[in-house]
């Protein structure tokens, strides 16, 4: 009996000594979840700006293709010169919605890179 207390009493001491190391752990696990939050809070700011860029590239494209495709279906006919025209115009738009959306993933990168270990 002797033994089993003084092995228990034992056990109870070291849980006691462990337990003051913890305000250590505590306060470094409290600076990781903030620094977590930071990180989230920047990939937020970084979607949020993505979407919007993108979204106005689809429109900008959608709309540069619709008039490439209004222009070739005029080409042939009584106003072929106005097809023409809608062709290169419809072009220029439909490139320049293209690198709209292909420029709103540069937000995407930056919020990845920011996630690899430092």
């Amino acid at each position: 009996m002797r033994i089993l207390l003084i092995t228990l009493s034992l056990f109870c001491f070291s849980q006691f000594a462990k337990a003051q190391e913890l305000p250590e752990d505590i306060h470094a696990l409290k600076q990781e979840v903030l620094r977590l939050k930071q990180d989230v809070d920047q990939v937020q700011v970084n979607l949020g700006r993505s979407q919007k860029r993108f979204q106005r590239g689809i429109f900008v494209a959608t709309l540069g293709y619709s008039i490439t495709i209004a222009g070739g279906l005029m080409l042939g006919r009584e106003q072929d010169t106005l097809g023409q025209t809608l062709l290169v115009i419809g072009g220029a738009t439909g490139i320049t919605g293209t690198y709209l959306l292909v420029d709103s993933f540069k937000f995407l990168g930056r919020a990845a890179r920011q996630q690899k270990p430092k």
